[in-house]
């Protein structure tokens, strides 16, 4: 995860919890998420999640390095930041989301013991690093710099996304051309600010309308705009701008583009020590829960579906090197 998504997405945080907490009953969902008779999905943010579970595969639990496999422990490190991706149950204590739930299936299919310790961002590296955490799974994009110091499994695509009002009749967003002359609210110093004014200069060049950038502090603010019809769109993560499309019911997505930019998709990946094995079990066991479906049901269950990727992979490309 960039700088510039983390300062995006906590502003979100306490917004996205009030919402899920206003549309989510007791009974919530258990091993899917099937859309409640309003079309809104049930999200279940209890502390008992009955997570969606796996088999173990031997071929593949024989691949876990012998310190690991001897503990029969996956202690796996997250921040607890922002719904849908990691976040607290309704008791404050359990931590819950989407990077939990695929931890949960890895290691079923290892046939070790989940144990998910919450940690800040910073910390989450260093225990990594050091070998203390097996893993760590925090929407973790994979980067060239990253790969220098650890190995990456990936499991989701690194997207933006586009978010507009229910009733809009904007039906896709794909290209430049399509925001030119619209109002557009984006976080300030922000990746896809940087794209949004990338497609605001091609749009001028071309001699189409300028977008009308908008900037609102506060989560509650760009929600308010939009529903006032302020703004026509916003332009930001599409984990937590999935989320509040799937649980309010009021907005819908109209298009998704890399985090990573034009020319390269961005990759979400479980984050190992550097060179101790663990990543390509971790990779096939996710190949191994694609294939089987259950990978598709967690990210059903927390509306990230467009987020799924064919085919995990090992150190793939990653965000290039800053200059």
């Amino acid at each position: 995860m960039s700088t510039a998504y983390r300062l995006s997405v906590l502003g979100l945080s306490a917004l996205l919890l009030l919402v899920a907490c206003g549309t989510v009953p007791e009974a919530a969902v258990t091993e899917s998420a099937p859309a409640a008779s309003s079309g809104v999905l049930q999200i279940n943010t209890s502390p008992d999640q009955k997570r969606i579970r796996a088999a173990k595969v031997e071929s593949i639990a024989a691949q876990v390095p012998a310190e690991i496999r001897a503990k029969g422990e996956f202690l796996v490190g997250t921040t607890t930041f922002n719904p849908p991706l990691s976040f607290l149950a309704d008791d404050n204590v359990t931590p819950i989301g989407v990077e939990e739930d695929i931890a949960s299936l890895v290691a079923d299919v290892l046939g070790l013991k989940l144990r998910i310790e919450p940690t800040s961002w910073e910390n989450l590296f260093l225990a990594v690093r050091s070998g203390k955490y097996a893993a760590g799974f925090s929407n973790i994009t994979v980067t060239e710099e990253r790969k220098d110091v650890y190995d990456f499994a990936t499991y989701r695509l690194d997207q933006l996304a586009w978010e507009v009002p229910k009733d809009s009749t904007i039906t896709a967003i794909t290209k430049p051309a399509d925001v030119a002359g619209l109002s557009v609210a984006v976080g300030s110093g922000t990746n896809q600010e940087k794209i949004l004014l990338g497609w605001d200069k091609q749009n001028r060049d071309a001699g189409l309308k300028p977008v009308q950038i908008q900037y609102y502090s506060q989560p509650a603010d760009t929600y308010l705009a939009l529903k006032s019809g302020r703004i026509q769109a916003y332009f930001g993560p599409n984990p937590t701008l999935a989320y509040h499309a799937a649980v309010s019911g009021d907005t819908k997505i109209v298009g998704t583009f890399s985090g990573a930019g034009p020319t390269l998709q961005g990759l979400i990946a479980a984050m190992t020590q550097k060179g101790n094995g663990l990543a390509k079990p971790i990779s096939e066991a996710i190949n191994s829960l694609i294939k089987d479906g259950t990978y598709g049901k967690v990210l059903a269950r927390w509306g990230l579906s467009t987020e799924a990727v064919p085919e995990s992979l090992v150190n793939p490309p990653g965000l290039p090197r800053e200059q």
